[in-house]
């Protein structure tokens, strides 16, 4: 990205302290962006403000959990007050677990749509009104199995997919208001959340393996 092609803006990132999320908050505050970075790892937060102000950047860290409802508005709350305004949301928080239809639990269906879209979405909610003060932007990070199906990752898939729908209706619904919202799709990215989601070595390796011609 330009140096400084998002000087004076201000980024709310979740899922900061790791993969996506992190490759973008740090991108952006190397491109002039005052970030605020949200996340649940303490200290994953703290080794990012370093990196960040290493840059030149700046940063407000906000510890927090997406999924809680006084937690998110917190982090809104906390952007705006700290930066003035808020130009930019990157809902790159996320979720993966393995599943099929016989054998996903409710439990892991309930924690993957809550933190990869009920969370996006009441974000969203709450920080409209600040985005429309300054004709903002709204990027949620989706996936490519919000366009195709895969097998053994159903909820996933399913909330991916339901991302994508959100993206869609809320574009048009604040393009009046001249806020902009865009999902990206990415295929596979080496980051932790298919370890995280349950993958030891072997099956990860494998399933890189696999991409190759499935992604």
């Amino acid at each position: 990205m330009e140096e400084n092609v998002l000087a004076g803006k201000v980024a709310l990132v979740t899922g900061a302290t790791s993969g996506i999320g992190r490759a973008t908050a740090l991108l952006f505050a190397e491109s002039g962006a005052r970030v605020a970075a949200l996340g649940r790892d303490e200290q994953a937060l703290a080794d990012l403000r370093e990196e960040i102000s290493e840059k030149g950047g700046e940063a407000l860290l906000i510890h927090a959990d997406v999924t809680v409802e006084v937690d998110a508005r917190r982090a809104v709350r906390e952007t705006v007050e700290r930066f003035a305004g808020l130009d930019v949301l990157v809902n790159a928080a996320g979720h993966l677990s393995n599943g099929t239809i016989e054998n996903t639990t409710l439990d892991a269906w309930d924690a993957m749509l809550n933190i990869n879209l009920r969370a996006v979405f009441y974000l969203m909610q709450q920080s409209v009104p600040h985005l429309a003060d300054r004709r903002g932007n709204i990027v949620n990070v989706s996936s490519v199995t919000g366009l195709r199906a895969f097998p053994g990752v159903l909820a996933y898939c399913v909330s991916k997919a339901g991302l994508d729908q959100l993206t869609r209706c809320a574009a048009l619904e604040l393009a009046a208001r001249g806020v902009r919202v865009n999902a990206v799709n990415p295929g596979v990215v080496v980051t932790e959340i298919h370890k995280r989601g349950g993958m030891n070595e072997n099956d990860y390796a494998a399933f890189l393996e696999r991409s190759k011609q499935t992604h």
